[in-house]
């Protein structure tokens, strides 16, 4: 009989063992876990590649050749134009505009020159045709400058128009 008490002593101690596994799984399994959250979360807000001085080198580098190779933004005043809008009514409706242009390269301002009649004509004819109604808002003056732009582009062909900038815009 004493061998029967033996055999279970060692059956308890077994027992209480099992149960410190259980939390002991659970810390294996949720510390790996938290630190790949933390260097997940390291990694994307761009603190561990910068402590590991991973492309924090070559980012610097190219920025500085970006920087270096734009040349400075070279601007074309236009003339004042005045369009009359088309209103629809008896009531006539005027667009007063101060522009520049904003070129690409410092050798394209003498092509823009040079075609400056035929720039005023297509802006003239597109303004024309607009209604006081399409000019307002941000969303307007948006559309109108891009529209600006196209044709600029179109009318200086070899020439590059990168922006048209208002100066003065008057709806009367």
């Amino acid at each position: 009989m004493s061998s029967a008490p033996a055999a279970a002593a060692p059956e308890g101690a077994e027992a209480s063992p099992k149960k410190k596994s259980g939390k002991g799984k659970l810390i294996l399994l949720a510390v790996p876990l938290l630190l790949a959250g933390l260097l997940a979360g390291l990694w994307f807000t761009g603190i561990l590649p910068g402590l590991l001085g991973l492309g924090e080198h070559e980012a610097g580098h190219a920025g500085a050749e970006t920087v270096k190779a734009a040349p400075p933004p070279v601007f074309v005043d236009l003339p004042e134009i005045v369009a009359n809008l088309n209103s629809g009514s008896n009531r006539q409706s005027y667009l007063k505009l101060q522009a520049r242009l904003e070129v690409a390269k410092p050798e394209d301002v003498e092509r823009i020159k040079a075609a400056m009649p035929r720039l005023q004509d297509m802006f003239q004819t597109y303004l024309r045709e607009m209604r006081p109604e399409e000019l307002r808002g941000s969303a307007g003056t948006y559309r109108l400058r891009e529209e600006l732009i196209v044709r600029a582009n179109l009318a200086a062909a070899p020439a590059r128009v990168t922006d048209v900038l208002f100066t003065q815009m008057l709806i009367q």
